[in-house]
């Protein structure tokens, strides 16, 4: 099946059910091979130098984590803002909300390289399609890096089941290391389970409106608690600009 192809079915499914799980391959080709790119290692090491979040630390639990924010016009024209906070209301957080979190910003050589871009064009290509009527977006991207060891799981969603707050979400595995479990699942309004899947390899990707479902995954353990443990995943969020 062509890209093409595969970009129609997924806007059909995202448009019908309101999530989609896409596996590395078909998500390879949807980023038109983003691994060839110049920077692609460099993109995937910058995992590396995530910062712990500190909201989170204060509630007793960990994770590392990088954000920035841009505005995305119809036209696909990217413009980094300069660094916010990032906000959710008590309804979508129940762990977090209400407050202003500032979090230390994805670095320039990052956010403004080839892969990255890839990945918010692609998104905007998608969600834009899906919302054609939206002259602009606000965007959110979040690296998170999600550690575990024996005695103490990593959380990828403390808050649990929720939404964002936004119009659409693209959850992308970027590694996967020492890590069972991190079970994701989908939920509609009634809270009933519609959907679940596991991301496994680099590139295997969850795809949500949130105006129509809720999600979360499930707590991430060390197959070998000798060894490190983590999970990474890119978090990209579309919502309609003001």
């Amino acid at each position: 099946m062509s890209s093409q192809s595969d970009l129609s079915a997924l806007h059909t499914r995202l448009h019908s059910e309101g999530f989609a799980f896409l596996g590395a391959e078909t998500m390879d080709g949807l980023l038109d091979d983003p691994q060839s790119l110049d920077d692609w290692d460099a993109f995937t090491e910058s995992w590396n130098d995530l910062a712990p979040d500190a909201y989170l630390a204060a509630k007793g639990r960990k994770r590392r984590r990088r954000h920035a924010t841009f505005e995305i016009t119809a036209d696909g024209a990217i413009t980094r803002n300069p660094q916010q906070p990032h906000v959710q209301t008590l309804q979508n957080n129940k762990l977090q909300g209400g407050i202003e979190r500032w979090f230390v910003p994805i670095r320039p050589k990052i956010a403004d390289g080839a892969s990255f871009r890839r990945i918010l064009q692609f998104s905007h290509t998608l969600f834009g399609s899906l919302a054609p009527r939206i002259p602009q977006w606000h965007v959110e991207a979040h690296q998170f890096r999600i550690e575990a060891s024996i005695g103490e799981a990593g959380e990828p969603t403390p808050e649990g089941v929720h939404r964002d707050g936004v119009d659409y979400v693209l959850v992308l595995l970027i590694d996967r290391t020492n890590i069972e479990s991190g079970v994701t699942t989908i939920h509609a309004c009634n809270g009933e389970l519609l959907g679940s899947f596991t991301l496994t390899h680099p590139l295997d990707a969850a795809l949500v409106d949130d105006a129509k479902v809720s999600h979360g995954v499930t707590a991430v353990t060390p197959f070998d608690p000798e060894k490190s443990a983590h999970r990474d995943v890119l978090v990209v969020t579309f919502k309609a600009a003001a």
